[in-house]
């Protein structure tokens, strides 16, 4: 298309191409379901940033996005596996919200224990505290469409896959809510290769 029509330039064409290398990506995480999981170095706001790029500009206009937080900051990852984390966690806030609203995702370290956090937040209906467990449960979904696996998944590939932790932090009926992921700052560890 870009030859033909003469666009290399063409910003909805760039968006094609972005939408072709996601479906390529999206078939790669299911070769890597079920199998040993190879973690490799990356920069977590790099990551973070390069999958919000892609995901708000296919949502609607009335969410906004912030990002914001340690750039220096590195944990093992696979990369496919791990997109698919904040993909989840971003399409639920997206649905969660009615109308106008916000998601704001920081990530900062805990130095203490050598960990990372990533905490996302949105503006929208919030959870029960009664169902802040319920939610990673397979099946467990408030649409009217969907199968109720996608945080199910999620819990899975960053504990399984990542050795860390996913939990809803906070939420409030009517609010928001803040689930946060834990991962190991890499740093000071020769356990992953770097990338």
């Amino acid at each position: 298309m870009k030859e033909k029509f003469n666009a290399e330039d063409d910003v909805l064409i760039a968006e094609m191409e972005n939408d072709v290398k996601r479906l390529e990506i999206v078939a790669d995480r299911f070769s890597k379901i079920g199998s040993k999981s190879v973690l490799e170095e990356h920069g977590v706001y790099a990551v973070v940033k390069d999958f919000v790029d892609y995901f708000k500009v296919r949502v609607s206009k009335n969410i906004s996005f912030e990002l914001i937080g340690n750039p220096h900051l590195k944990a093992g990852l696979n990369v496919p596996l791990f997109d698919w984390v904040i993909e989840n966690i971003l399409k639920n806030a997206v649905n969660a919200i009615e109308g106008k609203g916000s998601i704001k995702v920081e990530i900062k370290d805990n130095k203490v224990k050598n960990q990372i956090f990533i905490d996302i937040t949105d503006t929208g209906k919030g959870i029960p505290r009664s169902k802040f467990d319920t939610v990673f449960q397979p099946g467990y979904t408030t649409r009217k469409r969907g199968w109720g696996l996608g945080l199910s998944l999620t819990k899975r590939i960053v504990e399984n896959y990542h050795n860390g932790q996913i939990f809803v932090k906070d939420s409030e009926v009517g609010k928001g809510t803040t689930f946060r992921i834990i991962l190991k700052n890499t740093r000071n560890d020769n356990k992953t290769k770097t990338r």
